[in-house]
């Protein structure tokens, strides 16, 4: 399962066209994906509504039927940390992810990292929605000290990671940071944050295979996403086991 996507057409920076979309979903489609959740930027250069997300939601979907496109597309939206406390709980519970109303994603800063981020994300949880902290490998202070992240997921918070980054394609830093966010527990599901059909690919299979390690990635890929998109508990952690090659049976 992808939990984290921009297939939407003409909403953000990501899908331009429909035949954007589908080529998208297709890619998942090879790439063993089951569910993708749309999730376009909710921030104030892309101030998405919701209603329109939900129509576009529909719209792909239709097409994706048309085409013989067997991807589940879920809606939802990452939203921009400042816009959280403006929107409210009501409007944010229409991005809620893969249209679980208690998981909310949410985009790490890319750089600084701010003061308040801790008593927002207390207030959704307060609210009655886990936050899904998306792509935090890229912001530079969490690449100086991922500990940053330790208070956060201490209490409660989900940390999402690119598959561009685990296998190297977001570069050094981001795929030093996300094997340290591993390492030390700080990281919960990996998605591929997929833009276009050629720039910044689903990729997922290669990116899980990169760890070696299969009990951590069917439950990165797999088993934490799915009980998100389902509604149901989330699994224990694996235990680390030693590195061998990810065996690819049935779908992610």
């Amino acid at each position: 399962m992808d939990l984290h996507s921009h297939v939407l057409p003409g909403i953000d920076d990501g899908a331009d066209s429909f035949d954007d979309s589908v080529e998208i979903a297709r890619a998942a489609e090879r790439d063993g994906i089951s569910v993708l959740a749309a999730t376009p930027h909710v921030r104030t250069d892309y101030p998405t509504r919701s209603a329109i997300m939900c129509l576009l939601v529909e719209d792909v979907r239709e097409r994706l039927r048309t085409e013989g496109v067997g991807v589940d597309v879920r809606p939802g939206g990452e939203v921009a940390l400042d816009m959280i406390p403006e929107l409210g709980l009501d409007v944010l519970r229409h991005f809620c992810l893969a249209g679980n109303p208690r998981c909310l994603l949410v985009e790490t800063p890319y750089c600084g990292w701010p003061l308040w981020i801790g008593v927002t994300f207390f207030d959704l949880r307060l609210g009655g929605m886990t936050p899904v902290l998306a792509h935090p490998e890229r912001n530079s202070l969490i690449q100086e000290d991922p500990e940053r992240l330790r208070p956060l997921v201490d209490g409660g918070t989900l940390v999402q990671l690119t598959a561009s980054s685990l296998d190297g394609r977001a570069g050094r830093r981001a795929a030093q940071t996300a094997h340290r966010l591993l390492d030390r527990e700080l990281a919960h599901l990996v998605a591929s944050d997929a833009h276009r059909p050629t720039v910044r690919k689903v990729g997922m299979a290669a990116a899980l295979d990169a760890l070696d390690d299969v009990d951590l990635a069917c439950w990165l890929g797999r088993d934490l996403p799915a009980a998100i998109a389902h509604e149901r508990r989330l699994p224990d952690r694996p235990a680390r086991r030693s590195r061998r090659r990810l065996l690819r049976s049935g779908r992610i």
